[in-house]
C-alpha cells in the first residue's frame, strides 16, 4: 500500500477529528452557556441541538455536490465551515448568535460524515478499505478525547465566565490545518473517470496503486462499472431496486443513535456530576471515557478486515445490552440519592458502553454505509445514511435532558436498552457481510435488483 493512499486517508479522516471535537466540546461548555444565557433545560437541549440541525442539513444536501463537483472540493468547503463555525461560536454575544454559528459548524460535521468516508473508500484498495475508512471513526474518537482533554485543560487554566468561548474556539486550529493538508491529496480516480477525465483518473490510479498491473485492474473495474451505469444516468434513488441498501443504511444509522451515544457524549460531565462526582472529577472521568473510546476503536480497526463488519456489530450489540442494563439498574437502585460509590459504578457502566460502541457500531457504521451503495448513487446513499444518523442524534439529544429531569436516568437508559435488543436481532437476521468485496462488485454481492433500479421502479 503506497504512502499516498495512507496520506489521502489520513487527511480525509482529519475531517473526522474535527467532527468528533465538535461533537464532544459542547459537553464542557453547556453548563456555563445555560447559566450565562439563563436557559431552561428544554432551551438548553434546543441550543445544543442547533448544531445537529445543521448536521442533518449538511448530511442531506452533500451527496449531490460530492457527486457533481468532486469529493475534494466538498472537503475544502467543509474545512471552511468548521473554521467559521468555531470562530463565530467563540465570539458569539447572544444565544441566537451562538446557535447560528453552531449550526454552521454542524453543516460541516454533516457534510464530513458523507464526504470523508466516500473519499477514503474510493482511494483505498479493497483489502485495506475497512481499516482506512475506519480511520474516519478513529479520528472522530480522537477528536472526542481531544475535546474532553481541552475542556479539562481550559477549565484548569481559566475557570472564568469566558472559558466556554475558548472551548468552542480552539477547534479553528485543526480546521485550518485540514484546509492546508487537502492541497497535498488527489481527487479520487472513480470520480474523475465518472466525469470523463479518464487520463487524470488513470494517472491518479497509478499514483495510488503499488504496481502498474494493479492500476490497470482498478481502471478496468471502474470503466466496467461506469459502462454498466451508462444507461442509468439520472436514475431515481428511491426505487424498488435500491430498497434493500436504503433500508440497510437507514437501519444501521437509526440503531447507532438510539443506543444513546450522542446524548452521553454531549452530556457526559453532567451525567457524572448528577451521579455524585465533583465538577473537576467529572471532567477527568470524561477524559477516561474518551481514552476507552480511543483504545476500543484502535482495537476494532485492527480486526475489522479480518473479523468483518457483522461480527464486530454482534460483539458491540451484546456489550450494549450488558452496559445499558447495568446503567439503568444503578440509576433505579440509587433513585437520585447518589454518592461516591454510585459515581464509580456509573463510570464503569459508561466505560463498558463506550467500549462496546467503539468496537461495534462506531467502527462499522461509516465503513458499511460507504460500501453498500452502487457507484451511481453512492453520494446520495451516504447522504441518506448520514441524514438518518443525525436526525436521530438531534431527537435523542433534544429529548435527553427533559426525560432525565422528568422521569430519571433509569428510564432513559432503559429505552436505549430495549432498542439495542432490536439491533441485535437485526444484526443476526438481516445485516450482510461486506468485507473484502470490491466496490464495483458490491451490487452483485448484495443481490441488488439493478434492472429495477435502472428502470426507476
Amino acid at each position: 500500500m503506497k504512502a499516498l493512499v495512507i496520506r489521502s486517508a489520513v487527511v480525509a479522516s482529519l475531517g473526522g477529528l474535527i467532527f468528533g471535537f465538535d461533537t464532544a466540546v459542547i459537553s464542557g461548555a453547556e453548563k456555563q452557556i445555560q447559566e450565562l444565557f439563563q436557559l431552561s433545560d428544554a432551551m438548553l437541549g434546543f441550543t445544543v441541538t442547533t448544531a445537529l440541525i445543521g448536521t442533518i442539513i449538511g448530511a442531506l444536501v452533500t451527496g449531490r455536490p460530492a457527486d457533481r463537483f468532486g469529493r475534494k472540493k466538498v472537503l475544502y468547503l467543509i474545512g471552511l465551515l468548521y473554521v467559521v463555525g468555531a470562530l463565530g461560536s467563540a465570539l458569539a454575544g447572544s444565544v441566537e448568535a451562538l446557535m447560528l454559528f453552531r449550526f454552521i459548524g454542524g453543516l460541516g460535521v454533516g457534510a464530513s460524515s458523507v464526504c470523508a468516508p466516500i473519499y477514503t473508500a474510493e482511494v483505498s484498495p479493497p483489502a485495506h478499505r475497512g481499516r482506512l475508512v475506519g480511520l474516519v471513526q478513529f479520528n472522530i474518537v480522537l477528536g472526542i478525547l481531544a475535546a474532553y482533554a481541552a475542556n479539562a485543560i481550559i477549565r484548569a487554566i481559566d475557570d472564568g465566565p469566558d472559558a466556554w468561548r475558548w472551548m468552542l474556539g480552539v477547534m479553528a486550529v485543526p480546521a485550518a490545518l485540514f484546509l492546508v493538508l487537502l492541497a497535498t491529496v488527489p481527487e479520487t480516480p472513480r470520480w474523475l473517470a465518472a466525469h470523463g477525465r479518464i487520463d487524470e483518473a488513470r494517472s491518479t490510479s497509478e499514483r495510488l496503486c503499488t504496481t502498474p498491473e494493479e492500476a490497470d485492474v482498478q481502471m478496468a473495474e471502474i470503466e466496467e462499472s461506469l459502462a454498466a451505469e451508462a444507461g442509468t444516468r439520472g436514475v431515481k434513488f428511491f426505487t424498488r431496486g435500491h430498497r434493500k441498501v436504503i433500508m440497510l443504511a437507514v437501519a444501521i444509522a437509526f440503531f447507532n443513535q438510539m443506543s444513546g451515544i450522542n446524548a452521553i457524549l454531549y452530556y457526559a460531565p453532567r451525567v457524572m456530576e448528577d451521579a455524585g462526582a465533583s465538577s473537576n472529577a467529572a471532567y477527568l472521568m470524561s477524559i477516561a471515557v474518551g481514552v476507552v473510546n480511543l483504545v476500543a476503536t484502535m482495537a476494532a480497526l485492527t480486526v475489522i478486515d479480518k473479523l468483518g463488519r457483522r461480527r464486530l456489530m454482534l460483539i458491540g450489540s451484546v456489550g450494549y445490552l450488558f452496559s445499558l442494563g447495568f446503567l439503568a439498574a444503578v440509576m433505579f437502585l440509587y433513585d437520585g440519592a447518589y454518592d461516591g460509590t454510585s459515581a464509580i459504578l456509573i463510570l464503569v457502566g459508561l466505560a463498558v458502553f463506550i467500549a462496546s460502541h467503539a468496537f461495534g457500531q462506531g467502527a462499522v457504521i461509516w465503513v458499511f454505509i460507504s460500501e453498500i451503495f452502487p457507484n451511481r448513487i453512492r453520494g446520495r446513499g451516504q447522504a441518506l445514511g448520514s441524514f438518518t444518523h443525525w436526525m436521530w442524534a438531534a431527537i435523542v439529544t433534544f429529548a435527553f435532558p427533559p426525560i432525565v429531569g422528568a422521569l430519571g436516568g433509569g428510564v432513559a437508559f432503559s429505552i436505549f436498552f430495549v432498542v439495542m435488543i432490536l439491533q441485535l436481532v437485526w444484526v443476526i437476521r438481516v445485516m450482510p457481510e461486506t468485507k473484502g468485496v470490491p466496490l464495483e462488485e458490491m451490487e452483485a454481492a448484495l443481490d441488488i435488483d439493478d434492472a429495477a433500479a435502472a428502470k426507476g421502479h
